[in-house]
């Protein structure tokens, strides 16, 4: 009888004690639930880390891509100059000179540019209706013309803390004077030249193998109302000094051209350097095969 009752008395307590423990694993399985649904440090970094890697990699395509676009917008505006020397030709029946009264040939020279002849080809007429052709570039008289910015003549890449230069409109473009790589260039061959305005007939060397304009880009006195945008070439492509204004720009592995047919392209900064000069002059007689 006694053992018996002390049977009973275990079941009792078992099933009393079983409630409190299911109800115990209850709360476990539900706190093991809501530890699961959270990240753990080690996770944590392991997910930084992956997108850490997924930026850098896409990081050099974007602004390749970003590049690229500066880089034909650079092309856009010099074709735009082209077609504005073009029609300049078509009304003159010539092309703007380089640069009249250029110092120090003439000690008190008025050193107008051809970017400024340019200006109601390109469509700056308000702008070009402000200079006085009959004082210097940098007579107070022109102050307010030559602080103009021109859009078309400022490249993209170029990065600058202002778009003027020592107060006047700054320019990334250059006309070509001629070549100093294989000559002395005198007289100047360039189709860009001081006191005197080139034809088309002049360009004996062929209009898609000569080039008008091109890249100085950031250039000390680079000012569209100076002519002192003017250069023959004497180094590769983006590897003049910077005192020395020559073809350079901030693309990398070249700079932009503009041909005397119109055509703007990119010249590689390695191109060989007598193919360069020859592409510098207007009537050297050199035989150079197209670019394209």
């Amino acid at each position: 009888m006694i053992r018996a009752h002390r049977s009973h008395d275990l079941l009792v307590r078992a099933y009393e004690q079983f409630p409190s423990q299911a109800c115990a694993e209850s709360r476990n399985r539900a706190l093991g639930c809501r530890m699961r649904g959270g990240f753990t440090l080690v996770e944590l970094l392991v997910v930084l880390g992956i997108i850490a890697l997924m930026v850098g990699l896409l990081l050099p395509a974007v602004q390749a891509v970003r590049e690229t676009a500066r880089r034909m917008q650079c092309q856009n505006n010099l074709h735009q100059i082209g077609i504005g020397l073009h029609n300049y030709h078509a009304a003159f029946r010539t092309f703007p000179p380089g640069g009249l009264e250029v110092r120090p040939q003439w000690r008190r020279g008025k050193q107008l540019a051809w970017s400024a002849f340019v200006l109601p080809y390109i469509g700056e007429n308000p702008t070009y209706e402000k200079i006085r052709f009959d004082y210097a570039f940098d007579h107070p008289m022109n102050a307010d013309a030559a602080s103009a910015v021109i859009e078309t003549y400022l490249c993209p890449s170029t990065n600058r803390i202002s778009t003027r230069n020592r107060g006047r409109g700054a320019t990334d473009y250059g006309g070509i004077y001629g070549e100093r790589i294989v000559s002395r260039n005198y007289p100047p061959r360039g189709v860009m030249i001081h006191e005197r305005s080139i034809r088309f007939r002049d360009i004996t060397d062929g209009t898609t193998r000569t080039l008008m304009v091109s890249e100085d880009a950031d250039f000390p006195d680079g000012q569209w109302i100076n002519a002192w945008n003017l250069f023959d070439q004497a180094f590769s492509i983006n590897r003049a000094p910077r005192f020395e204004n020559d073809i350079r720009s901030k693309h990398p592995q070249g700079a932009n051209g503009l041909f005397a047919d119109g055509s703007a392209k990119f010249l590689n900064e390695n191109i060989d350097l007598e193919v360069l000069a020859a592409l510098c002059t207007r009537n050297g007689a050199e035989s150079v095969d197209d670019l394209d």
